[in-house]
Formats: C-alpha cells, structure tokens, sequence
C-alpha cells in the first residue's frame, strides 16, 4: 500500500477490527487546558453560530489555547470593570459595613453589567 499524506506527515493508523483508524491524539498542551464559565460560554457560540471556525481551531489542535486566551481576556475586563464601576458609583467597604443589603443590591446591578458587556465584547463576537 502507497503512503498516504497522512502518513508522510508523521500520521500513524491502528487497526479496529477490519478497518484501520488514524491516531488523532490532541497535543500535550491541549489535554491539560482548564476553562471555566466565559471560555466554556465563547465555545458554544463557536460550536453553534461559526462551525467551520470551530472545527478549525478542534482539528489543528488549538482550541483549548484559543479558548484560555478568551478566559483571559473576558476575565480581566470583568474585574476591571466591577473594579471601575464601584468605584465610579461609590460602592465600598464603608457601605459594606454600614448598609449590607445596598452594598449587595449595587454589587450584583454592577457585575451583571460587566457580565453584559464583556459577553457583548468578547463573548459572543469573533
């Protein structure tokens, strides 16, 4: 049997019963990538809204490090934004001690903002 390019290129097959399979085996990096919320959010919007970049990134082997590249991104706007909100809108340890139940009203108004926006900017674009 005459190689094939999969081959040429380093590929190897195994044999599943009478047919023989390539080993596809993702990269080192790729197995031990963790993602949390925002890459997991990003990965759907890729899988559903923009397949063919998608598979793209699955089958060259640079999913996980794209998505924890967007983790990274979406995660460091959120804080700066809750941190540049609060302190905009005066929301601090002062009113933390003396009005609990405000503080928490305005924190969870700002962090759904920054939710807003960064699913808006990083999230659910390309």
């Amino acid at each position: 049997m005459a190689n094939t390019i999969f081959e040429q290129t380093g590929g190897t097959y195994t044999q599943v019963g009478d047919y023989m399979l390539p080993d596809l085996l993702p990269a080192e990096e790729e197995k031990e990538a963790n993602i949390s919320i925002w890459a997991m959010r990003h990965k759907r919007y890729l899988k559903q809204h923009h397949k063919v970049l998608y598979y793209n990134l699955l089958t060259s082997g640079k999913l996980n490090s794209y998505l924890v590249d967007i983790e990274q991104q979406a995660q460091d706007l959120f804080s700066r934004l809750v941190k540049d909100l609060a302190e905009k809108e005066n929301v601090t340890e002062n009113l933390k001690a003396t009005d609990q139940m405000l503080w928490v009203r305005k924190m969870n108004n700002i962090r759904n903002r920054a939710t807003e926006i960064v699913n808006a900017d990083i999230i659910y674009t390309v």
